[in-house]
């Protein structure tokens, strides 16, 4: 792909006055979303100067050849997603974006302070309603809440894990408002997946703009896989094989999987095994890994499947996916689990709501990073609100992920807001309710001319001895022009994601 990748040299950029305001990106549209690139005037902001100039100088041929180069190279890695409920093949090229979303170091480092105070809170909730339960004594969080959840599990009541850390991998989707400021759209906490695509993407932008890459002075995000490992290893359980090198694995449900590509490319990128859950088999509560030499201990799980499939003699009974009397190994102690069992009770839409306060009540801190305002439907006042303005608002189903269970009020019509209607009346608990956000929107490269699209942002969290992010994250596009849905299985695509260097502005680089 390398022999497609512009050859340019960044130049000193002109002063902002002498832009023209009128864009040389014909289809171009402004709204009233923040644009990433440009302020309302039409004037690039200072670190994307250099993406600017780069994009008025390249060919457009150049860029369609580098586009395909790219789909190329991510159809030889294998860098598929599914489709399900679609009468063609299934089976498609993650769309990538070649225009990277840009951030300045300021403005990741509070991304990251939020974030790390955010999974912080989310691990002492989730001890503390699996223990004592005092945020729910304190009337915090209404009882019913929690136990209505069906990612509660009571299973969980009382069993220790491995440093308190419940959520060892967090992927959290952030959403920049019209403002120009961050706020949290959902937190992942069961499964987060998407971290592979982010790293396919850096490692087609280094082609694509080798100088530009390297004038920018772009934090590095390659060692992710290494931290990934170190935290599920710092989390070992005390009796297990190795202390310096417990073995780990991590558990896919198979290939049929939406997201299997990435589960064979983080095992790979961690050296360890990727097994099924037929691969594993109990004995003692000691969980051991079936190989040509004989069975071999397995210390820690890094697990890609759900709760309910994970054991069948605990969870659901007709689970090929788990391996019988696993729960019970995990709660001897003699294997962890990453994520913990149960964590889904902490990114259930409707908890959601209450994190800022969750945050005050375990840090004695606000919330560096806001919520998205949020209508509960199990309060009457609120549940009437929504019904009269479900063409204003979205409204998603508590444990739904993927966009899917979500109506977007202004695309929806009238029968789909009907079918809704009736959905809340029966089950108010299932749903909550959204403004519908003007996500901001970043250039793309869509049938050979720069146009806007929407946008959001998923950083990964990780918590093992320490909380640490890698610089960046996947930045999740909306494909179709207009929509604000950035999900894959629904149209979406992706981008890599540069956060500056501090200092690092490449705007006026010579």
């Amino acid at each position: 792909m390398s022999h497609h990748a512009p050859r340019l040299r960044m130049k000193a950029m002109a002063p902002a006055a002498q832009y023209s305001l009128k864009l040389p990106f014909p289809n171009y549209q402004f709204g009233k979303a923040y644009d990433e690139m440009f302020t309302s005037s039409g004037v690039p902001r200072p670190h994307y100067q250099a993406l600017y100039r780069t994009l008025l100088e390249l060919p457009a041929e150049d860029m369609r050849k580098s586009q395909q180069a790219a789909d190329l190279s991510f159809l030889h890695q294998g860098i598929t997603f599914t489709v399900y409920g679609t009468k063609e093949g299934t089976e498609r090229i993650f769309p990538n974006d070649l225009l990277p979303r840009i951030i300045p170091s300021q403005e990741w480092q509070k991304i990251e302070q939020g974030l790390k105070q955010r999974i912080t809170a989310l691990n002492l909730f989730l001890k503390d309603i699996y223990h004592e339960g005092h945020i729910l004594a304190d009337g915090i969080i209404p009882r019913e809440l929690i136990y209505g959840c069906r990612h509660f599990r009571r299973e969980m009541r009382g069993l220790a894990v491995p440093r308190d850390i419940y959520v060892s991998v967090c992927g959290t989707d952030l959403v920049r408002v019209p403002d120009g400021s961050f706020a949290v759209l959902e937190d992942n906490l069961r499964v987060p997946s998407g971290v592979s695509y982010m790293l396919a993407n850096r490692k087609v932008l280094k082609r694509v703009f080798p100088a530009l890459f390297r004038d920018y002075g772009v934090c590095p995000i390659d060692h992710y896989a290494q931290a990934l490992l170190s935290t599920l290893r710092s989390l070992a359980p005390a009796g297990c094989s190795s202390r310096n090198e417990p073995t780990t694995v991590l558990l896919t449900p198979g290939v049929s999987n939406s997201a299997y590509f990435e589960h064979t490319f983080l095992a790979q990128q961690m050296g360890i095994e990727l097994v099924e859950g037929r691969d594993l088999l109990v004995h003692d509560n000691v969980v051991y890994m079936r190989t040509t030499a004989g069975l071999r201990r397995v210390d820690v799980i890094y697990r890609r499947v759900d709760d309910d499939f994970m054991d069948p003699l605990c969870f659901r009974t007709d689970s090929i996916l788990g391996t019988p009397g696993l729960f019970n190994a995990y709660r001897a102690g003699n294997v962890t689990l990453a994520n913990a069992i149960g964590t889904g009770v902490a990114d259930d839409k409707a908890i959601y709501a209450y994190v800022p306060a969750i945050i005050r009540y375990y840090l004695q801190q606000d919330a560096i990073l806001p919520n998205i305002e949020t209508y509960l439907l199990t309060d009457d006042s609120q549940r009437g609100y929504v019904l009269e303005r479900m063409e204003e608002l979205v409204i998603k189903a508590v444990g739904e992920s993927g966009g899917y269970g979500m109506l977007i009020g202004p695309h929806s019509t009238f029968q789909e807001r009907e079918e809704f209607r009736q959905k809340i009346l029966a089950e108010p608990r299932n749903y909550i309710a959204q403004p519908t956000l003007s996500l901001s929107q970043a250039p793309c490269f869509i049938d050979g001319d720069v146009e806007a699209r929407h946008i959001d942002l998923r950083p990964y969290i990780l918590y093992g001895e320490s909380v640490s992010l890698v610089p960046g994250g996947l930045t999740r596009v909306a494909l179709r022009r207009g929509s604000l849905v950035v999900n894959s299985s629904q149209g979406g695509g992706s981008k890599d994601t540069w956060v500056l260097r501090e200092g690092g502005s490449a705007g006026q680089a010579a």
